[in-house]
């Protein structure tokens, strides 16, 4: 953007006391019009023979011909183009599973089958550091239906937004990995009496996959700041708006699992991803977490038993 030095225009009535600090069309007048005005500089905006012209008071004329000449080597910085990321299908055998686990669970729970206390025996304790099985057993209790259809909601859109980029296999094991090592952090950090049942973590797991994913791509590319740390703050933002609430809400479990999740998505991006991801690495995936949910609730039950 060509920016011409501020001069004082004296050929029309409008300009007569103003100073020139652009010449040019009326969509680019505009746009630094909208510009001055935020930095709080006094202009006008107007048309002279065809051409349109910002002019400021002469005062202000070398202060506003800084900010022009600012926001024009900002705002002509070659831009990367954006990587082009592969994305895979399949991404609602993912999502399905999730759903089956967590009503299977709520079902086996609701009964308690086998004459157990699933709730007892699979939700998390601080300080049972030694029943680490906890950590992922928890992921799939719920305490009531409001509770449960919430998580499988958002988790269902979270999973699939990740299914579609990592591929439903490996999507869901990072999920799960990173909401069962927040799980297992807050057994070790949090009060003595609490205790906590719910996917939320795992949702908000895959929502710092997915912010962490992308703020990395960004932080790579010549934009504004900004732009490249939209990804983790719109993260950030929804972690604030549905992650904290009454004294029920296990604020500290949401925000690790955020944390984890978004730790992940950064390895990943920065990695270049995990190296195997065909269909077959995708199934193995898929079938090694869910085999790794039911050895927990194996444990869990026969500890209660």
């Amino acid at each position: 953007m060509a920016l011409s030095s501020p001069s004082v225009d004296r050929d029309t009535d409008a300009a007569r006391n103003s100073a020139v600090a652009f010449r040019g069309p009326k969509p680019l007048c505009a746009e630094l019009s909208l510009m001055l005005e935020a930095r709080g500089i006094e202009h006008d905006v107007y048309e002279d023979a065809g051409t349109w012209i910002v002019a400021v008071p002469p005062s202000l004329a070398h202060r506003a011909y800084d900010e022009l000449n600012r926001y024009g080597a900002e705002r002509n910085v070659p831009r990367s183009p954006p990587t082009r990321l592969e994305l895979f299908p399949g991404a609602m055998y993912g999502a399905i599973g999730y759903v089956l686990v967590l009503l299977l669970t709520a079902y086996c729970a609701g009964m308690n089958l086998f004459g157990i206390d699933w709730y007892a025996a699979g939700a998390l304790e601080a300080g049972a550091a030694h029943e680490w099985w906890r950590a992922l057993t928890a992921l799939t209790l719920h305490l009531d239906q409001e509770h449960l259809l919430g998580n499988l909601l958002f988790g269902v859109v979270a999973g699939l937004a990740a299914g579609r980029l990592f591929g439903p296999g490996i999507a869901w094991i990072s999920i799960v990995a990173a909401a069962a090592l927040a799980n297992y952090t807050e057994i070790l950090i949090a009060p003595i009496d609490h205790r906590a049942v719910g996917a939320s973590t795992a949702v908000f797991a895959a929502l710092g996959l997915l912010s962490g994913f992308a703020w990395r791509l960004r932080l790579s590319l010549r934009e504004r700041r900004w732009y490249r740390w939209a990804p983790l703050i719109a993260g950030m933002s929804l972690l604030t708006l549905l992650g904290a609430g009454n004294a029920h809400v296990d604020v500290l479990g949401h925000a690790l699992g955020f944390l984890f999740g978004v730790c992940t998505g950064w390895l990943y991006a920065y990695t270049g991803g995990p190296s195997k991801r065909g269909r077959h690495a995708q199934i193995a995936y898929g079938v090694a977490v869910a085999l790794l949910v039911g050895v927990c609730w194996l444990m869990a039950l026969r500890h209660a038993a």
